[in-house]
């Protein structure tokens, strides 16, 4: 077992719970602006192959990280320690 727990946050991309700051949802106003500041100061990262971005992860480094699953399953993969995809989670369009 790893010493560094991580958080799979779609398509096998992972981050190390330590740096998270928040998750957001990504259609929330500020979070639409805090993507519009970190692209243009490239500390944008997109995770989401291509996907609907639905959840912004701000880390402890200022990066932005976008991810294609939702805050609720990434929180809930926080809480119950469980990295497991859920079927369908990453192919769903909404």
């Amino acid at each position: 077992m790893s010493s560094f727990p991580v958080l799979n946050v779609g398509f096998s991309n992972v981050v190390f719970v330590s740096k998270i700051l928040t998750i957001l949802l990504a259609d929330s106003a500020g979070a639409k602006r805090l993507r519009t500041e970190a692209k243009s100061e490239n500390r944008l990262i997109d995770a989401t192959c291509g996907r609907k971005t639905r959840s912004l992860l701000v880390l402890d480094s200022g990066h932005i990280l976008l991810s294609a699953i939702r805050p609720e399953s990434l929180s809930k993969r926080l809480e119950t320690g469980d990295n497991h995809i859920g079927e369908g989670e990453e192919e769903s369009e909404d």
